[in-house]
C-alpha cells in the first residue's frame, strides 16, 4: 500500500516499509470544483507529433490584459504586439521547418478528409519526420510525399483506404500516391503486411448499412475461399465485394452490383468475375 502522507510504501499485512522518502507527484495546490481546478492548473496540451514544434512552443495571448486581468498601458500594448509579431516570425525559423509545418497541415486536412484516428496523424506525421531527417524526399513533391506517408500509416494500423481514397482527399493522382508509397516502404525499411479480404467486408457493410447476418456469411464465404486458395492474386476489395454481394443475396437484403461497386471503387465486371468464381467453386446455389 502506498502511504501518500508519509511516503511510504507499506506493506498491508505485515507493516514493512517498502520504500520510503518517495516523491508526491500530486499538486500542490486543491481544488473543491471544476472551475478552480481549470484556473489553477498549469499544464497544457500534450505533445504531439502533428505538430512540427510538437505543441510545445510558448503562445502570447491576444487579450491586452495581464494576468491579474487589468488592461495593459499604451506603451505595454506596442510592446506585446512586438513581441506577438517576432514569436510568430521565430516559430518557423528555417526553409525545413517552413516544410515541416506546412506539410503537417496538410496531413491533418488528410486526416480530417479521411476520418482518420489521432494514432493515424501522429503515425504519418512520424513517418514524414523521418522522410525530412533521412533527407529522401528532395526532388519529389510534397503533396505526393504527404499522401504516401498517409497511405503507409494507415497500412500499418490496418485501415481499410484504399489508393483512391488517399489520392481525392490529397492534391495528387492515384500513380503517385501508390509511387511514394513503395519509395517511402523501401527507403525507410517498413514492412506492411497485406489487408485481407475480411477487413474490406466490415468497411463495406457498415457504407452499405446491412445487417449483421450478412457480414458474418460474407466472413465465412471469404474463409472457404481461402481454404480453397481462390483468394490468391485477386485484389481484395474485388473478393470482398464480390463476398458482400453472395451474403446480400442469400440474406434477401439484396445490394445492386452498381451500390457495392461504387462503395468498393471496384467495376462491376470485377464483382461478376468474382462472383461467378466463387459460385461455381464454392457450389452455392444463389437464386437471382
Amino acid at each position: 500500500m502506498k502511504d501518500k502522507e508519509m511516503g511510504e510504501i507499506v506493506c498491508t499485512d505485515c507493516g514493512y516499509v517498502l520504500a520510503r522518502n518517495l516523491v508526491d507527484s500530486r499538486p500542490e495546490w486543491r481544488a473543491f470544483d471544476t472551475e478552480q481546478r481549470k484556473k489553477r492548473t498549469r499544464v497544457g496540451a500534450p505533445m504531439t507529433f502533428t505538430i512540427h514544434d510538437k505543441g510545445l512552443s510558448t503562445m502570447i495571448d491576444w487579450h491586452d490584459k495581464d494576468i491579474y486581468g487589468k488592461r495593459l498601458s499604451p506603451g505595454q500594448k506596442a510592446q506585446i504586439y512586438r513581441l506577438r509579431k517576432w514569436q510568430r516570425r521565430i516559430r518557423v525559423s528555417d526553409a525545413t521547418e517552413r516544410n515541416l509545418a506546412f506539410a503537417l497541415s496538410k496531413i491533418s486536412k488528410m486526416g480530417n478528409a479521411l476520418n482518420l484516428p489521432k494514432h493515424v496523424l501522429e503515425g504519418a506525421s512520424l513517418i514524414y519526420r523521418r522522410a525530412i531527417k533521412e533527407r529522401i524526399i528532395r526532388g519529389r513533391t510534397l503533396e505526393g510525399v504527404v499522401a504516401g506517408a498517409v497511405y503507409v500509416a494507415c497500412r500499418e494500423a490496418k485501415l481499410t483506404r484504399t489508393l483512391g481514397e488517399v489520392a481525392r482527399a490529397s492534391e495528387v493522382n492515384k500513380k503517385e500516391v501508390g509511387r511514394n508509397y513503395r519509395f517511402l516502404v523501401n527507403k525507410l525499411g517498413y514492412h506492411i503486411p497485406p489487408l485481407k479480404p475480411g477487413q474490406y467486408v466490415t468497411k463495406f457493410s457498415n457504407q452499405l448499412t446491412m445487417q449483421g447476418m450478412v457480414e458474418e456469411i460474407a466472413h465465412k464465404t471469404l474463409e472457404t475461399a481461402k481454404e480453397a486458395r481462390l483468394t490468391s492474386g485477386r485484389a481484395p476489395t474485388g473478393i470482398a465485394a464480390a463476398a458482400s454481394y453472395i451474403a446480400s443475396v442469400l440474406t434477401g437484403e439484396r445490394k445492386t452490383q452498381r451500390e457495392i461497386a461504387e462503395i468498393a471503387q471496384v467495376t462491376e465486371v470485377t464483382i461478376r468475375n468474382r462472383y461467378k468464381e466463387l459460385v461455381e467453386e464454392l457450389n452455392f446455389i444463389i437464386t437471382l
